[in-house]
């Protein structure tokens, strides 16, 4: 069975595809990957970057609450991010906006917090430098 092992995106970590075997069955098989897929998420993961520093700027800017951000870098929208909180998308986009969000209750940051999986004062800053870009280069 023929699976591309072209130069992988991740380093050593293996992506699964799916292969035919001798037998016609579909089979899982590790692949250090295939160069179209790979150009393709790298491009992906590189948009995503801009994104997040796009928002980054604006928070630094006063434009964003630090939730914008948060929100970006992993990957969030409103709707999403609302699901997750049982709150409305409309609560979620007025947090995103610096005077709601420096209002919201100590229980309301520690519920975004851990969606987020960081501390409550991570939540509610962004970091002094640059915002890291991906490790997926």
């Amino acid at each position: 069975m023929d699976v591309p092992q072209d130069k992988a995106l991740f380093g050593e970590w293996k992506e699964v595809s799916y292969a035919v075997d001798d037998d016609g069955r579909y089979i899982l098989v590790p692949s250090a990957g295939w160069e179209p897929a790979n150009i393709a998420n790298h491009m992906a993961w590189e948009s995503i970057d801009a994104e997040v520093a796009a928002v980054f700027a604006k928070v630094r800017a006063g434009v964003l609450s630090p939730l914008a951000y948060h929100m970006a870098r992993h990957q969030m929208d409103p709707g999403l991010l609302a699901g997750y909180t049982g709150l409305f998308r409309w609560q979620v986009r007025r947090h995103m906006k610096p005077a709601a969000f420096r209002r919201i209750s100590p229980a309301l940051a520690d519920r975004y917090a851990a969606i987020f999986r960081i501390t409550t004062e991570e939540l509610m800053g962004v970091p002094e430098c640059d915002p890291p870009t991906g490790a997926r280069k």
